[in-house]
């Protein structure tokens, strides 16, 4: 089913939270790159578990303990579901962040010298366990330039990527610019060049379809707080055939098969990578996130919230002279609903914060993505971030409150 405004806003009554006011105004949520609302259906399934079906997995014979397993279990089949991955090739992290650091961890045989490339707008969780990789193991790190418009230098991707490069590990969607990065073309080249292929779906997971097997990535990572689900819950994919070779992140109970005082043999995969007790109930909400989705359609989710970028970016040049602002955005045909801005003589904090006094929340910083804003020669930026409950209304409103923090500061 298409989303329209009026879809957009019936989508907003499954979320309890938007029945509360910020400052006695409705409250407007634009900070969906950060994290995003449960709707009621996750809460219900959280809920539901705890209530009538909590014990832990893998480890009783008894009806709660296999009724646990099973929801748990399944909960990898749903989330793969909607990445396009194969029967266990799913592993449960704590989010991407954790699901990246396995990578960094696990990937072996590295050679020193080799080449791990990233692209100059990638947030710090795509960044930091690849510096640390990188100084340890005696490898070059490189990245793919950004363009002023603020879109990736292919050609530049293409001759990196034949430079002896050992990994690529990319953000599909940049987290603080928006820009939709075209990763089935930089997998191919990867691949043609026999580098291993890491996408960052943070972004991107939650807001249009992926199929990793049209990708044709190894590996995939991200989150389920950015989708729908709780925190503390995040995905990796990996190729079976490579999750099978890659010795475990971490050691323990529940990720082994047999034990002696000298040495274990690990469990298959998933379980390999999941060793103690897991997020269970996480697991399960994330997999009705990934259900709830599943039911709206990602690719109306997407086309939804272009169509609310574009609106906000005419209404801005509307309501704003050019020289007022400063937009960090490649333009809606580039990018995911994520605009990043900042206002003439207003820092990006107090933006925030004055937004804050509307009921409207976005984010005012550095987004996780430091070396980006030296890049663009700023501290920060102002960003507004959409999702399938947001409506022309919540735009409106954050352009209307763009034109007032101006107004004031003038």
């Amino acid at each position: 089913m298409k989303l329209t405004n009026d879809r957009a806003a019936e989508l907003k009554e499954d979320f309890p939270i938007f029945r509360r006011k910020i400052h006695n105004q409705p409250l407007c949520y634009l900070d969906n790159a950060a994290s995003t609302q449960k709707p009621q259906a996750v809460i219900n399934a959280i809920k539901d578990f705890y209530e009538h079906s909590y014990a832990n997995i893998h480890r009783g014979v008894y009806q709660l303990s296999q009724e646990a397993t099973e929801q748990y279990e399944d909960a990898h089949d749903a989330v793969g579901k909607l990445i396009g991955a194969g029967e266990n090739e799913i592993a449960f992290t704590r989010n991407a962040t954790e699901a990246i650091n396995l990578l960094s961890h696990t990937i072996k045989p590295l050679v020193e010298g080799s080449t791990i490339l990233l692209t100059e707008m990638e947030h710090h969780a795509n960044l930091v366990p690849w510096q640390q990789l990188a100084k340890k193991e005696g490898m070059k790190l490189s990245f793919i330039r950004m363009r002023e418009d603020f879109t990736l230098d292919y050609g530049d991707a293409e001759q990196k990527l034949a430079d002896d490069c050992a990994i690529l590990s990319v953000s599909h969607i940049s987290n603080a610019l928006g820009t939709i990065n075209d990763v089935k073309r930089l997998v191919g080249l990867a691949k043609k060049n026999g580098a291993l292929a890491i996408v960052d779906a943070a972004q991107s997971a939650p807001h249009g379809a992926i199929n990793v097997k049209e990708i044709g990535c190894d590996f995939m990572a991200f989150s389920g707080h950015k989708m729908l689900g709780p925190t503390g819950i995040g995905a990796l994919y990996g190729r079976h055939e490579l999750l099978e070779q890659m010795e475990p992140f971490q050691t323990g109970g529940d990720m082994i098969s047999s034990v002696t005082y000298e040495s274990a043999q690990w469990n298959d995969v998933p379980q390999k990578f999941e060793a103690g007790t897991p997020h269970i109930a996480g697991g399960i909400g994330l997999a009705k996130a990934a259900e709830y989705l599943q039911n709206i359609g990602p690719e109306s989710i997407s086309a939804w919230e272009k169509e609310l970028l574009k609106h906000t970016l005419e209404s801005i040049s509307s309501a704003l002279e050019k020289g007022d602002i400063r937009l960090f955005n490649p333009g809606h045909k580039h990018s995911a609903g994520i605009l990043s801005l900042n206002l003439a003589g207003i820092h990006a904090h107090d933006l925030a914060s004055l937004m804050d006094d509307m009921g409207i929340c976005i984010r005012g910083g550095h987004h996780c993505a430091m070396p980006l804003m030296n890049k663009l020669g700023v501290a920060g930026t102002a960003r507004a971030s959409f999702y399938l409950y947001n409506t022309t209304d919540d735009a409106d409103r954050f352009v209307a409150g763009l034109k007032k923090a101006k107004e004031m500061f003038n």
